[in-house]
């Protein structure tokens, strides 16, 4: 629960902060003014985002962890991957209430209308990419590689998330909430995957395999 807080904490902050159009609102539009500048690289990047680029590269880590699991014989194989697309639903679940609670209208870059906080693109992003990351990292035995694949999904929502601020498709508190709620869908993940990965390491037996 202790690793839940900063990101919680944060996240009321900032959402109070959206809501009272207080201070950090005023930090948050000049931020915006000096970083938006609409080209054809920061569409790219801000597509990272997009459904139809995130959605299959946790597609296909679900299935490799789900096939990886069964083969070895694992009891409960089913539960890392069930849990990782649960963490891509509850996305919108959390998001879409939010941007209608909040009201927040867009940049000056985009057409006049209202519900961009949080960002959508941004936390599909943060849990596609960390998701299919965590579920990756038990396979890999090679520490390079597992630096390599937390790097690159890293520089993924790092892309996405740069790439809606320079484009103007939302605030930089946007942006920032969405990390927050990643980091939390994100930490319930990780709990359940590493103890899976404990009770994998210790020897307890499948009910396919039998005792050991």
């Amino acid at each position: 629960m202790l690793l839940l807080a900063p990101p919680v904490l944060l996240f009321a902050l900032i959402t109070w902060q959206v809501v009272a159009d207080g201070p950090l609102v005023d930090l948050d539009e000049r931020l915006s003014r000096a970083l938006v500048h609409p080209d054809r690289a920061s569409e790219l990047l801000a597509d990272l985002g997009n459904v139809q680029v995130a959605l299959p590269v946790l597609a296909a880590a679900l299935a490799g962890a789900a096939w990886h699991g069964r083969a070895g014989g694992l009891d409960r194989w089913w539960l890392p991957p069930l849990a990782g697309a649960g963490a891509m639903v509850l996305v919108p679940v959390l998001v879409a209430p939010l941007k209608e609670w909040t009201d927040r209208p867009g940049t000056p870059a985009v057409p006049p209308a209202v519900g961009y906080y949080p960002s959508g693109h941004t936390a599909t992003a943060v849990v596609a990419y960390g998701a299919a990351a965590l579920l990756l990292l038990p396979l890999l035995r090679s520490p390079a590689v597992r630096r390599a694949l937390v790097g690159v999904c890293a520089v993924l929502v790092a892309g996405a998330s740069y790439g809606l601020v320079r484009r103007g498709y939302h605030w930089p508190l946007d942006v920032a909430a969405s990390w927050c709620l990643g980091a939390v869908l994100l930490t319930g993940l990780w709990l359940l995957v590493s103890r899976s990965s404990r009770r994998r390491s210790a020897g307890t037996p499948s009910r396919r395999t039998g005792p050991s």
